[in-house]
């Protein structure tokens, strides 16, 4: 094969699922872990409503993280609905 050959096969071989598994296995442990200790740090301050208050936006925000990485999107907004309609 020549060169051209070479860098077309390798271009269709690319793909973005490494970039996808570091971030889920790294980036977003590492931003769990920073929100944590900044709660803790509020938490010691004695601002206990104010870490409530974040804690339940940080719950809401985790569970659309969870939905956008597991893609079933769809099916849970199909159950969701189904709450609401019957």
């Amino acid at each position: 094969m020549t060169g051209p050959q070479v860098l077309v096969l390798q271009a269709q071989a690319l793909s973005t699922s490494g970039l996808q598994g570091w971030i889920q296995d790294n980036v977003i442990p590492l931003i769990l872990l920073g929100i944590a200790i900044i709660l803790l740090w509020i938490g010691g301050k004695g601002d206990n409503a104010g870490v409530a208050r974040r804690s339940v936006g940080l719950i809401v925000g985790l569970i659309a993280l969870g939905i956008a990485v597991s893609g079933n999107g769809p099916e849970i907004g199909n159950f969701l609905a189904g709450l609401l309609v019957g």
